[in-house]
């Protein structure tokens, strides 16, 4: 869930699948089946290979920054509860992010909370922080977490110091490189994951 550039104001939160491991994990538990099924003598039951089930409950991801660029569409990611994984959180143009982790990803989509972002910033001291709520809803999940769905609440924080132009003055743009940054984004929400391994 990226930030955009702090100064102004226009912030918001910021992959490929396995979906042929799917099918291939797929295609051989039907095979073994088929091969059981044959090696059964005429009467007797046959044994159908039984299919991971499901898991809901609670999700926890937590996103930590500091990088000094304002153009960074990517942060580190961290996940447990139904999933436990690092991973990716990846912007894309559309205004949702993915989540990537070994294994897969997901699309997150988020909305903040009207009334909730505030931001701050102090032209002396090139200070800067914003702050905002909301929520947010998974989907499109590839490889294992093909199927995957839920929905939750995140809470981003963001603090900051612009770099000074030469005659002093805060830097305007925005896309320079700041002094320093630290953002943090806590989501935490149900999560139903249709075959869990």
């Amino acid at each position: 869930m990226r930030l955009g550039n702090l100064r102004t104001g226009s912030i918001r939160l910021a992959g490929t699948g396995r979906k042929r491991a799917v099918m291939l994990a797929g295609t051989v538990v039907t095979a073994a089946a088929v091969t059981t099924a044959l090696a059964l003598p005429a009467g007797a039951s046959q044994v159908v290979a039984a299919r991971p089930a499901g898991v809901t409950g609670t999700q926890h991801f937590q996103a930590m920054n500091t990088t000094t660029s304002q153009t960074s569409t990517t942060n580190p990611l961290l996940a447990y509860g139904v999933i436990t994984a690092a991973g990716t959180d990846r912007e894309n143009a559309n205004g949702t992010d993915t989540f990537l982790f070994p294994g897969g990803s997901f699309t997150v989509k988020h909305v903040t909370a009207k009334g909730t972002a505030q931001q701050y910033f102090n032209p002396k001291t090139c200070l800067f922080t914003y702050s905002e709520r909301g929520t947010f809803k998974l989907s499109g999940g590839t490889g294992r977490y093909w199927g995957i769905s839920g929905s939750g609440t995140y809470a981003l924080s963001v603090i900051g110091i612009s770099t000074r132009v030469k005659g002093g003055a805060c830097n305007p743009s925005e896309t320079a490189p700041l002094a320093g940054q630290q953002q943090e984004i806590a989501a935490v929400g149900a999560v139903h994951l249709p075959h869990a391994k």
